[in-house]
């Protein structure tokens, strides 16, 4: 009797007409009703595209969750809430809403950003940044007399850091001795960078430097070729820009194309 009743079990799975227990096929049951496993893959899924890893625990809570949304919406039905005008309306945003970011995905697919790209995008921002890069410090006032009085008392031995720290105007800088850190000559105002790039390294600017935030003395500190981030440590940012980019002309080619009345 044993060997026949296995025999069986064996005939009907190879059969595929074992059926499995509810339990099995559904995530739970709620009020009679079956919640299907698929609920809960969905929202893993939108977790996971979040960035956010699913750890054993957190697939504990998204199951929790799924049940607590079924006993919230089984009571909603019971009110007649899907019939309410608002409740409509909310649906067909949300439907759009879906359907617009699938769109976008698709169009993604279809049109990814490629290592090529990236490296063509890469090369411009070196060709365009490339150079040198100067450390300077500055001391910033209002008033030209102020200035000048200032480079009279540095050539007498004063110290440059405590000056900037008791009397320039720059609140980034001066709190830091009027430390500017390493930047592009491109990163100043024309008049900044006009008399920046005459001094040699320890030099300072002899006369006061005008320019639209008042009057500067100017110190160089170093000089060095700019260093640039290598390649693998701007792929994802780089890549990120890019597919926002190509999703931009997309929506302008999808809005050109329209016929709008």
């Amino acid at each position: 009797m044993k060997k026949q009743l296995l025999s069986g079990l064996v005939a009907a799975a190879l059969l595929g007409t074992v059926a499995l227990p509810v339990s099995a096929q559904n995530l739970a049951i709620v009020n009679g009703k079956a919640i299907p496993k698929e609920r809960a893959e969905a929202l893993k899924q939108q977790v996971e595209r979040s960035g956010r890893p699913v750890t054993p625990e957190m697939e504990g809570q998204i199951k929790e969750e799924v049940i607590a949304r079924e006993i919230f919406m089984q009571e909603a039905q019971k009110r007649g809430l899907e019939a309410s005008p608002d409740f409509k309306s909310q649906m067909e945003l949300a439907r759009q809403t879906i359907l617009i970011r699938e769109l976008f995905l698709n169009q993604q697919n279809k049109d990814p950003v490629t290592d090529a790209e990236i490296k063509a995008e890469y090369d411009k921002f070196v060709a365009a940044n490339s150079g040198k890069e100067f450390k300077a410090r500055h001391i910033l006032v209002e008033k030209e007399e102020e200035a000048k009085a200032i480079i009279a008392s540095l050539k007498k031995g004063g110290k440059f850091e405590e000056i900037a720290k008791k009397q320039s105007k720059d609140p980034g800088s001066g709190a830091k001795g009027g430390d500017l850190d390493w930047a592009a000559p491109s990163s100043y105002v024309p008049e900044f960078t006009e008399a920046m790039i005459k001094l040699e390294k320890g030099q300072m600017t002899q006369t006061p430097v005008k320019s639209q935030f008042g009057w500067h003395i100017i110190r160089l500190d170093d000089v060095r070729e700019a260093q640039l981030p290598k390649l693998d440590e701007v792929k994802a940012q780089i890549a990120q820009q890019l597919q926002q980019m190509k999703a931009t002309k997309f929506q302008e080619e999808l809005r050109a194309k329209a016929k709008v009345e």
